[in-house]
């Protein structure tokens, strides 16, 4: 078999490059080690920046979105015993954000791969990357119990952080940097009418976070040591829960109802560095993972689809390299910028084990500060918007 592009990964990067390629005339093959059925029940975020939208809009897969998605202007952020505030994106930067799940963007682009007949290649085993530096690389798979091969000009890595594709970059090319935080977030997905704001809470008894997907589908997460077991957490011990750390009034306003699902997601910052090696290039999660405190991580892995997409545009079109040769450098200003608002609204909004007086009064005077100054609150914004993605050269 040959392709232009090998994309190792069916998840939303590996399917929007996909997608993209094929608006360009790129031929592309997907190979998924994972059933549809598995990739379509794993559940995601669903915060969306303006510049994911436009992308997904441009592209022509924003239908159902604008139908089905919920468009919202901020965030709200409470504390114990203070007053809440709200960083008001469209009032500053004049842009929305847009609530759509995960799953729903995943459905969106099988959809769209199934009308034109895309080559998609679902449990895919004992993938392997072979002659990445070299011009001629190729990947060896098995697929129904016989090993197969694809040529191909280049490799798109959209495989995640456990994938085959950071790994083929040797280790003394790459650099990690990382971070593990000592707790994770329990979360809650059900049908019941979510708040009208996505609200995050800094409480002494933790973390929490009220989220959407959309109209009638609330998400709820909170801090939970790092150890926890989700047999544990019994919806109605949850909900007690969530609701003691939030004030009164937003409290009274959960609706509550069954979980359809529960899971318990532990909190890192990984970077690799750089993304590309050879002819092999890193997207989405195999290149970085971000914490869900900032909504980055499907919004990355967006731009980083965008960046390769028109870099490898460009090299079909015009025979030209300089964006392949630069993609690595242009992502990683947009991978740097979303991790360190991750980590800063981490470190802003959460309840350390072990955290001295000292930090949990500079804490406190940091939220102070934010809610107070209209400055702070204009970066703020700007960060959490997501940078605009850069123009070609």
């Amino acid at each position: 078999m040959r392709t232009n592009v090998a994309v190792i990964g069916g998840g939303p990067a590996g399917m929007l490059l996909s997608e993209i390629l094929h608006r360009h005339g790129i031929k592309s093959m997907v190979i998924e080690r994972q059933s549809r059925d598995h990739v379509l029940g794993r559940i995601r975020a669903g915060v969306l920046e303006p510049t994911t939208v436009d992308v997904l809009r441009t592209n022509g897969l924003a239908e159902r979105m604008g139908r089905e998605g919920l468009p919202h202007d901020g965030m709200k952020i409470v504390w114990a015993g203070r007053e809440s505030f709200f960083i008001d994106v469209k009032q500053h930067l004049g842009k929305r954000f847009m609530t759509y799940g995960q799953t729903n963007i995943q459905e969106d682009l099988f959809a769209a791969a199934d009308r034109r007949g895309a080559a998609v290649l679902s449990e895919a085993q004992d993938v392997q990357l072979m002659n990445v530096s070299s011009e001629h690389p190729f990947v060896k798979f098995r697929l129904n119990g016989e090993m197969q091969q694809l040529d191909c000009d280049f490799i798109a890595g959209c495989d995640g952080f456990h994938g085959v594709s950071r790994a083929s970059i040797p280790r003394d090319v790459r650099r990690e940097f990382e971070k593990v935080y000592p707790f994770g977030w329990l979360g809650v997905l059900s049908k019941t009418p979510p708040l009208p704001d996505i609200t995050y809470c800094n409480h002494p008894r933790g973390f929490a976070l009220a989220s959407m997907r959309n109209p009638q589908l609330s998400r709820y997460y909170i801090q939970v040591p790092v150890d926890t077991r989700i047999e544990d957490w019994p919806d109605e011990r949850f909900w007690t829960e969530l609701k003691l750390r939030y004030p009164q009034e937003l409290a009274d306003a959960i609706v509550t109802g069954p979980s359809v699902e529960k899971s318990i997601a532990p909190l890192r910052s990984f970077v690799t560095e750089p993304m590309q090696y050879g002819r092999l290039f890193l997207a989405g999660d195999s290149a970085h993972i971000v914490p869900p405190t900032g909504a980055k991580g499907l919004n990355l892995a967006v731009s980083d689809v965008f960046y390769l997409a028109r870099a490898l545009e460009a090299f079909y079109a015009r025979g030209t390299t300089e964006l392949l040769d630069s993609y690595s450098q242009t992502a990683l200003r947009r991978v740097w910028s979303s991790v360190r608002i991750s980590w800063y609204l981490t470190t802003l909004l959460h309840r350390f084990p072990g955290a001295s007086e000292f930090e949990q009064r500079a804490q406190e005077y940091e939220l102070e500060y934010v809610r107070s100054s209209h400055h702070a609150q204009v970066a703020l914004a700007e960060t959490y918007a997501g940078l605009p993605l850069e123009e070609a050269e």
